[in-house]
């Protein structure tokens, strides 16, 4: 009995077994056959975002050493005769005080000239502005579909007495009768044509003149470009038809010899000639208006924008004027004792000649740049700095020096910057490892992007957009679903640094682009054609920055 029990008990764990294996196998499959039928592993995927405006910020970066010396040489940034020297030997000055001038005559005209440049590129813009408007687009246009209905009218007042004219000529006894007298069929060829062709001006004008007559000054546009283009052809075959009547009249005349026979016909030939080449100047010119007013709806916008660049480039262009004008005055960086002043008035001085030396309690920092680095560092350029003895400490300061020769060690080319600390700490000992972050350009409220979303063709910088909005992903998948490949919109690029770029023209804000494509089964990321030299726009380990969204 008790072997039974025990047998019963097998079967029973045997059978849960059996069953539990066969409910896994299902599971499996359904789940494989679910994954089949509803894989996206065959599609194109895109991960989009919106354009935003913040702020850019470029930089570079390099590491050094605390200073032990606290002398910096003061020098020139740009060429000239000294024309007064404003301090001395031995002189406490402080930050920002005149040292010497250069001469700066020509770099007082370059400011006065962009002053004016940009007085200019305004007044344009305001002009555009105003020509632009769609109030005065809009009433340039009505007015150009009024006057083209009145060219129509003006046409019709003519159109039937020329018609009737023409009939009535083609049915003289005396050009008929001519006509089978000289030497047959010539004369019989120059008249049969100029029939088809009045028969043809006639039956044009008849269709023309009833839908006329439907119409008034305050039809819809599209029915007055309609009966203006019609009267347009209309006026064409009736001008056509009356030369070819003159051509036969002509030829009657000169083969009789009776010249003054025909001469009232030719008069009056001549006279329509005249009324209907008027006319069809008219509507010409009125056509073209019309078109004229409508393209520069579509135009006027990317007008304005380009007037708008042009302010802005010129008012770039003056503060670079002024800035050069005001390296001709040679200040104090910070506050010192100027140790020596190298040059006297009348002197020429050099770029890069040393004016003064200061020396400053001034805490200074002595950063290595590489030769490509450098290029993008000017005395001014604001600048954080980090210490690795004190990971709590983070400070600003200002480049105060850039090395003119730099240092060549192996073949690479470095040179050596002084940055001057905006405060002192006392945690700060000569010699200590420092690294610092130079600002070497912001942009403010500009249209930012990844620089993955920007790529290049031919020269041509692009991103990529849709048409429609994207179905948003689903299932947990990256990036949305589109059988439909995305336009491609040209794009001007200003500011760059590692991660994002400021977009000059070509997009506006909230406008959605691709930022990402993920390629079908591999998930891997296109490797397009970026501007920066990479996918996903990586330039290397030189330079950096951020960006700060707008709020």
């Amino acid at each position: 009995m008790k072997n039974f029990l025990n047998k019963i008990k097998l079967y029973i764990v045997a059978h849960k077994i059996v069953s539990a294996i066969i409910v896994i196998v299902i599971l499996i499959l359904g789940n494989w056959i679910y994954g089949k039928m509803t894989s996206t592993a065959g599609d194109t995927r895109y991960i989009t975002a919106k354009v935003e405006r913040g702020t850019i910020i470029a930089s570079v970066s390099g590491s050094g050493q605390v200073s032990s010396s606290n002398q910096v040489d003061i020098k020139s940034k740009v060429s000239g005769d000294a024309i007064y020297i404003a301090a001395q030997n031995g002189q406490k000055i402080s930050k920002g005080a005149l040292i010497a001038e250069l001469d700066n005559t020509d770099a007082r005209k370059s400011v006065r000239d962009a002053e004016l440049s940009l007085q200019s590129a305004q007044i344009s813009l305001e002009k555009l502005k105003i020509q632009n408007s769609n109030d005065n687009l809009n009433a340039d246009l009505v007015k150009a579909y009024d006057d083209g209905f009145n060219a129509v009218s003006d046409a019709f007042l003519d159109l039937p007495s020329t018609i009737t004219g023409l009939e009535n000529l083609l049915n003289q006894n005396s050009l008929s009768d001519n006509a089978a007298r000289v030497s047959g069929k010539t004369a019989q060829d120059y008249r049969a044509v100029a029939e088809i062709a009045y028969y043809d001006a006639k039956n044009t004008f008849e269709i023309n003149r009833t839908y006329y007559r439907t119409l008034n000054h305050n039809s819809p546009k599209e029915d007055i470009d309609k009966i203006i283009n019609q009267t347009y052809e209309t006026t064409k075959l009736v001008a056509d038809a009356i030369k070819k009547l003159r051509n036969f009249v002509d030829y009657l005349s000169e083969d009789t010899g009776r010249t003054s026979e025909f001469t009232t016909y030719q008069n009056t030939l001549s006279t329509y000639t005249n009324t209907i080449n008027g006319h069809l100047d008219s509507l010409l010119t009125i056509k073209a208006s019309i078109k004229n007013y409508n393209d520069a709806f579509p135009n006027a916008n990317l007008d304005l924008q380009s007037s708008q660049l042009s302010v802005e480039l010129k008012r770039n262009a003056l503060q670079d004027a002024k800035d050069k004008l005001a390296d001709y005055f040679i200040r104090a960086p910070f506050d010192g004792t100027l140790a020596l002043i190298n040059i006297k008035k009348a002197d020429s001085v050099s770029i890069g000649t040393v004016v003064a030396t200061l020396i400053t309690k001034t805490q200074l920092a002595e950063i290595s740049l590489n030769e490509v680095d450098v290029a993008k560092i000017k005395i001014g350029q604001k600048s954080t700095l980090t210490f690795d003895a004190i990971p709590d400490l983070t400070i600003s300061g200002v480049v105060a020096d850039i090395d003119t020769i730099g240092t060549v060690s192996q073949g690479v080319v470095t040179y050596t910057v002084k940055i001057s600390f905006d405060k002192q700490d006392e945690r700060i000992k000569p010699e200590m490892s420092v690294s610092a972050t130079i600002i070497t350009d912001m942009k403010q409220d500009v249209l930012v992007v990844p620089n993955s979303a920007i790529k290049s063709q031919a020269g041509t910088s692009y991103v990529e957009s849709f048409d429609k909005p994207l179905t948003p992903p689903t299932n947990g998948l990256i990036g949305s679903i589109s059988t439909i490949s995305p336009k491609k919109i040209p794009v001007e690029v200003g500011l760059t640094n590692d991660s994002e770029s400021e977009i000059i023209s070509g997009i506006k804000e909230g406008d959605v682009i691709v930022t990402r494509t993920i390629l079908p089964t591999t998930g891997a990321t296109t490797a397009a054609p970026s501007l920066f030299g990479g996918t996903g726009g990586n330039r290397g380990s030189t330079g950096g920055g951020t960006r700060i969204p707008s709020r």
